[in-house]
């Protein structure tokens, strides 16, 4: 065999492999929706189940797997990656990369993050929908134990939520069999319903999606919110390119995913055309009456796995929102030593739960819980979609005729989904909102006071270049090893270094100014990732790079560094950190609420110490106070 050929079928080989891990992480959002989504479109708010409306429903319901996720995000928004990453987050920043002008920039940044917000309001909503839809299985087996979907629903959620502690390694192999056997199991139910009754496959006509609306007047736009659910996880597709890339997402869409979820919807739809009154529950009741309880085991195990791909991509964004400083910091652990990827952020992971188990309580079956749904996902997919359009123009170089065609045809499907779901905001809808908008307020805060703090400590502070010319006119005591002062203002003095010489009346051999940079890219090259620019003295301005998607390792970056004329040695080296102790007062900048905010979140950041991994035995900490 050529080498050729030997490296093809190792390509072919890894393209399968990824294909398969990609159905278990990608895709369990969207795979769980038939559980609930067409019934939905016949429930409390839908329209009656006639034929014309189970061809109208199931027609829209194909059109807009095409449109929005095989066209709008399989096939134009996977173009946008940021040098293979991809998420709210992440288009953001490359968004960022191809405006100029301050405002626009500033614009772009808002966008991105209300749509990063909304993914933590959809987050909450996702995994209490797809377990509780899974558990009312139980209602079709025995009508009298409905009393026991929640607590079930809340215990398998306690579970769920537990195990994150331990990292997704030891389950994660069971991820991809799982899915595809509940994607195969889908498409075998549909395939037996369309059988009894093969008139359904008319709904593939557009004309029926069409004559829905005809007949249905206003009460089909709104119906129509329910043919939303049948699309809410198409983010996944973006925000996982990351990890498996464009090709294996869209072979597994093409090719398994789209054709099984059509299968099944088309089977449920066959299945309420010949009885009308199973429009109730048509997921469970296309199901044989021997292969029940297996389906509902099944099923529970499929949104148990949705659930844990939605927590872990909270877990990302989360992470990313803190490196690019739209979060304060938090405890980052790593629960593989294989991938990098898998991180598990405590203070998130409970809040999750909490506010989980609160909707699950509070709304206590899917059917109510679909009214909170729908409204953060399309408001997510139309900011996404004017980012991504920003991106075609600036970065891509795409013409004005080209940008505002693609542009118009899929911001008109975005506001007429938003237009579906609009009525959903009196009913439930306001949760997710109402959380996306706390925690768009928490980010904006959170970035402002930090901009304030630099700008009062660049205000406040020395000039490094005339304090190390007065340094050498009047030597103070110079005492062996290295200093490492860690700032965020390379061209002042950091407070550190002046509280320790007025205090301790010395200075070290050698002194390093020390900053670290967040980019606007994934990975960093490692060629470029630290700069020494040798100053006066025994000083040395250092610079270490990392991209919003790895972590900052300073002691690892400094081991690397020759450039001072000596070795690091870490037994030799002592860190210095100004921790900032904030003041909420009068100053312009925020109104009096968002200071006081801002400080509640910096006194409960994590520190600095741990964040940098710089050994705790290394560091001194030196409190200075900022009033903003």
């Amino acid at each position: 065999m050529s080498e050729s050929m030997a490296s093809e079928k190792a390509n072919h080989k890894r393209l399968l492999a990824l294909s398969f891990l990609a159905i278990g992480v990608v895709f369990g959002d969207i795979g769980t929706s038939p559980l609930y989504a067409f019934r939905e479109a016949f429930g409390q708010h839908g329209v009656e189940p006639l034929r014309e409306n189970v061809l109208g429903v199931l027609s829209l319901i194909f059109w807009s797997l095409i449109t929005v996720v095989s066209i709008k995000y399989a096939t134009f928004i996977l173009r946008a990656d940021n040098k293979g990453e991809g998420g709210v987050m992440a288009l953001m920043a490359l968004a960022q990369r191809g405006v100029r002008r301050l405002r626009a920039r500033w614009v772009v940044m808002v966008i991105g993050l209300f749509g990063s917000s909304l993914f933590f309001g959809d987050a909450v909503v996702t995994p209490a929908i797809s377990v509780l839809s899974a558990v009312e299985g139980i209602e079709v087996l025995s009508p009298a134990s409905t009393h026991y979907v929640a607590p079930i629903t809340v215990l398998i959620l306690l579970g769920i939520f537990s195990i994150q502690k331990h990292g997704s390694s030891r389950i994660g192999p069971l991820f991809a069999p799982i899915t595809l056997t509940w994607f195969i199991s889908l498409g075998v139910l549909g395939v037996s319903g369309i059988v009894r009754e093969p008139g359904v496959l008319e709904a593939l006509v557009p004309h029926h999606a069409f004559m829905f609306f005809v007949h249905n007047g206003k009460l089909g736009i709104f119906a129509m919110g329910a043919v939303v659910l049948s699309i809410t996880g198409a983010e996944a597709l973006y925000s996982d390119m990351g990890h498996f890339g464009k090709t294996p997402i869209r072979l597994v869409w093409f090719v398994v995913v789209l054709p099984c979820l059509m299968l099944n919807y088309l089977g449920q739809g066959a299945l309420v055309l010949a009885d009308s009154t199973t429009a109730s529950n048509p997921f469970y009741l296309l199901v044989p009456a021997d292969f029940l309880i297996p389906m509902i085991v099944l099923a529970t195990m499929a949104t148990v796995v949705a659930s844990q791909a939605v927590i872990a991509g909270t877990f990302s964004m989360a992470r990313q929102a803190i490196q690019l400083g739209y979060l304060p910091r938090m405890q980052v652990l790593h629960t593989s030593s294989q991938q990098e990827g898998q991180i598990f952020l405590p203070w998130i992971n409970r809040t999750l739960l909490l506010l989980t188990v609160a909707v699950v309580l509070g709304f206590k079956s899917s059917s109510n819980l679909v009214s909170a749904y729908g409204l953060a996902v399309v408001g997510t997919m139309l900011l996404n979609t004017i980012l991504v359009v920003i991106v075609a123009r600036r970065i891509w170089g795409w013409s004005h005729l080209r940008v505002a065609t693609a542009g118009l045809v899929f911001l008109g499907v975005d506001l007429l989904l938003l237009t579906a779901v609009a009525d959903k905001f009196i009913y439930g809808g306001w949760f997710p909102l109402a959380l996306g908008v706390l925690v768009f307020t928490v980010m904006i805060t959170w970035r402002r006071g930090r901009d304030l703090v630099m700008r009062e400590i660049k205000r406040a502070g020395l000039a490094l270049e005339p304090f190390i010319a007065s340094i050498s006119a009047h030597p103070p005591l110079r005492v062996p090893g290295t200093a490492v002062f860690l700032t965020a203002n390379p061209e002042g003095v950091p407070n550190a270094l002046l509280h320790n010489l007025k205090h301790n009346k010395v200075l070290h051999e050698r002194n390093v100014m020390l900053t670290v940079e967040i980019l606007d890219e994934p990975v960093t090259d490692p060629t470029t990732r630290v700069s020494v620019a040798p100053l006066a003295d025994g000083f040395y301005l250092v610079s270490v790079r990392y991209g919003f998607s790895e972590d900052p390792d300073i002691p690892a970056a400094l081991l690397g560094v020759s450039q001072c004329g000596f070795p690091f040695d870490m037994m030799d080296t002592t860190f210095f950190l100004s921790r900032e102790s904030i003041v909420a007062g009068d100053r312009p900048g925020m109104t009096l609420w968002r200071d006081r905010l801002f400080q509640i979140l910096s006194r409960n950041a994590t520190s600095a110490t741990a964040f940098f991994r710089i050994p705790g035995n290394r560091l001194i900490e030196l409190g200075t106070q900022v009033e903003i």
